[in-house]
């Protein structure tokens, strides 16, 4: 007989402990994955064990015929070397592991499939079903290429966990049969001829046992209920695996795809011929959606300047007391934040154009106080772009020309004066707004400006934030703008690897509604920081720097700031304010504990009345507060 024979001849017997040992460590990787409080490289390596554990059970899988057992054995050692190196190389690419370990368990899925389809026996349903719940599983797994997503950890543990104790529970039932049917599945397989060519029997068979000998394909007496209890257990697992399975996917679609948003109509495309000089209202028509009650809207389209000082068209949003007598409205010229960078993202196409920052407030004085108000949807929202995103003197010029627009309106009498209001992109918006207004809108009077949480140091965001899920969303919106604006930069080529495709997903979802939990869980899958340290330490960061508003300031400044700010961090505030304050530049200074980045502007939030009552003290030219020489800001907790 020959060598090779003899070694399979004595490796048989250890056949049934293998997969044993196999079944109980996909359990516990998979119990590992479930409750165990691991960190992300400690995650991808009990995800790439859990790969190469199946690779080996997938060697060891009943094969109904001799034609399957060849790519068993492929598709197990191919298993075994991809979860290998997930294991040994965790720190690699996201979306690598992620492709490794979602192929590996969609081929382990169909190869179940295959088996089940061409087998025997009660079980094959039970395998079918077993088979698509991985393949749908690895699908999922290609959606979220970030292995720490505590989504595809579960979904991966509890897999494990079904297959280890399947493997487990027809270990049981082979530890029942007799010496007569174990043999028979020795016999039953392929023979192979010895050196004299007389046929002899395969020991390779007995490490790949036959489906005939498998309980779950072998008929069993119905004497034995414990057989049936285990097959309709196996039924049940399997199903249950699907149905999560399926229910993960339909979330990922859910959670991913964000919603489909009105693109831009006739009306945000300009005629051949606009007026030359910018702030001219171009058209106007009713708004309808999303006004207060006792309040009237419009919709604009206005020529303003882009980032170049080019001639361009911005779109916008003017919203005013339904009912108005003959005088002047007192004017709030507002600087939205983020709502992202695509044209269908432009604050006057969506369902709630006026509850941007602080809407409540907003509402309160239009309608209680009488006032008229106006957004700019910026360049590139609404109209053709790009959109400057946080380039804080292309959003002031959009801000002040939409003021000016917005005072050429029929049935409205609007003053030279206004006061402008921004929260977030909108804070360093106003901020910038207020800045450029003496030399660029000479003619317009700046009352007073405040900034909501406002992106003033946007390097230190971006820097504080980078390996953040916000952090990432917002330099993912930078990324897709940017590198239009300023080509010089290159940064399209200087992505961090694998960070261009969640740029190109994150730059189509808006920044509102689902799209917003869309991009924000985009910027998860994000494997790393968007841009490199030393893209951040050259001329980019530069460049970052430079949207820093240092002023002077026409007016007086109020900053407010949540001190459970995830995204613009109090201490970042706090070093801007400190640098204004140095250089002699007046602020009133408000800090908010416990409240984050959107609980700032929030309805119920304290900053919404002291708004209204601060902006009317704007109008009424009353003195402003200076807090520059205070060492606790106001409202501020001590230790906070």
């Amino acid at each position: 007989m020959p060598i090779r024979i003899r070694i399979l001849t004595a490796l048989a017997p250890l056949a049934g402990p293998a997969r044993a040992v196999i079944a109980l460590a996909a359990v516990g990787l998979g119990v590992a994955l479930i409750l165990a409080p691991l960190t992300p490289q400690q995650t991808a390596v009990a995800t790439g064990l859990g790969v190469a554990v199946l690779g080996l059970g997938a060697l060891l899988l009943p094969a109904p015929d001799a034609a399957l057992r060849l790519p068993a054995r492929v598709l197990g050692a191919a298993s075994i070397v991809a979860g290998a190196v997930v294991a040994l190389w965790p720190g690699a690419s996201a979306p690598g592991l992620a492709l490794v370990v979602g192929i590996a368990l969609v081929a382990h899925g169909l190869l179940r499939a295959v088996q089940a389809v061409l087998g025997r026996g009660e079980a094959r349903v039970t395998s079918v079903i077993a088979a698509l719940a991985g393949i749908v599983l690895g699908v999922v797994a290609l959606s979220w290429p970030v292995l720490t997503l505590t989504v595809f950890r579960l979904g991966v543990g509890a897999f494990l966990v079904f297959q280890g104790l399947a493997l487990l529970l027809a270990l049981l039932g082979d530890s029942r049969r007799s010496a007569r049917a174990e043999a028979a599945s020795v016999h039953a397989s392929d023979p192979a001829p010895d050196p004299a060519g007389t046929l002899v029997p395969d020991p390779a068979a007995a490490l790949v046992p036959d489906p005939a000998a498998d309980p779950a394909a072998t008929p069993v007496p119905r004497s034995r209920p414990r057989g049936r209890v285990a097959r309709w257990g196996r039924a049940l697992g399997a199903s249950l695996a699907l149905v999560a399975s399926l229910a993960l996917a339909l979330g990922t679609g859910w959670a991913l795809g964000g919603v489909p948003l009105p693109e831009p109509g006739a009306f945000y495309t300009p005629p051949s011929a606009v007026p030359s000089e910018p702030g001219r209202l171009i058209r106007s028509e009713p708004l309808t959606t999303g006004v207060p009650r006792g309040a009237e809207a419009w919709r604009i389209l206005y020529t303003t300047t882009g980032v170049a000082g080019e001639p361009a068209v911005s779109s916008g949003t003017v919203v005013a007391p339904a009912q108005r007598g003959d005088a002047p409205l007192p004017l709030l010229s507002v600087a939205h934040g983020t709502t992202g960078v695509a044209p269908k993202c432009a604050p006057s196409l969506s369902a709630t154009p006026f509850a941007d920052g602080a809407g409540a407030a907003l509402s309160t004085l239009v309608t209680e106080h009488g006032w008229a108000a106006v957004t700019s949807d910026y360049i590139g929202l609404g109209t053709a772009g790009p959109h400057p995103y946080l380039i804080g003197s292309a959003e002031g010029r959009n801000v002040l020309d939409a003021t000016r627009a917005a005072r050429e309106l029929d049935g409205l009498r609007l003053p030279a004066k206004t006061v402008v209001w921004g929260h977030s992109q909108g804070g360093q918006g106003s901020l910038w707004t207020g800045q450029i207004a003496p030399d660029y809108a000479p003619e317009l009077e700046i009352a007073g400006i405040a900034a909501f949480a406002p992106a003033a140091n946007l390097y230190g965001l971006a820097e504080v934030t980078k390996n953040e899920a916000a952090g990432k969303t917002v330099s993912a919106y930078i990324a897709a703008t940017w590198d239009e604006i300023f080509p010089e930069l290159g940064l399209a080529d200087e992505l961090t690897p694998g960070s261009a495709g969640g740029v190109a997903k994150i730059s189509q979802l808006c920044f509102n509604g689902q799209d917003a939990l869309a991009a924000i869980l985009r910027g998860t899958q994000v494997p790393s920081q968007i841009f490199p340290d030393r893209v951040l330490a050259g001329e980019f960061g530069r460049t970052l720097r430079a949207q820093t508003p240092t002023g002077p300031f026409p007016a007086p400044v109020l900053v407010a700031q949540g001190l459970a700010d995830p995204l613009v961090q109090p201490a970042q505030q706090e070093q801007w304010v400190a640098g204004r304050c140095a250089a002699g530049v007046p602020l009133d200074f408000r800090t908010y504990p416990g409240l984050d980045h959107l609980s700032l502007v929030a309805a119920d939030s304290p900053l919404t009345p002291e708004l209204v009552s601060w902006t009317l003290d704007r109008w009424a030219g009353a003195p402003a507060n200076d807090t520059c020489g205070a060492t606790t800001p106001p409202n501020a907790e001590e230790g906070s």
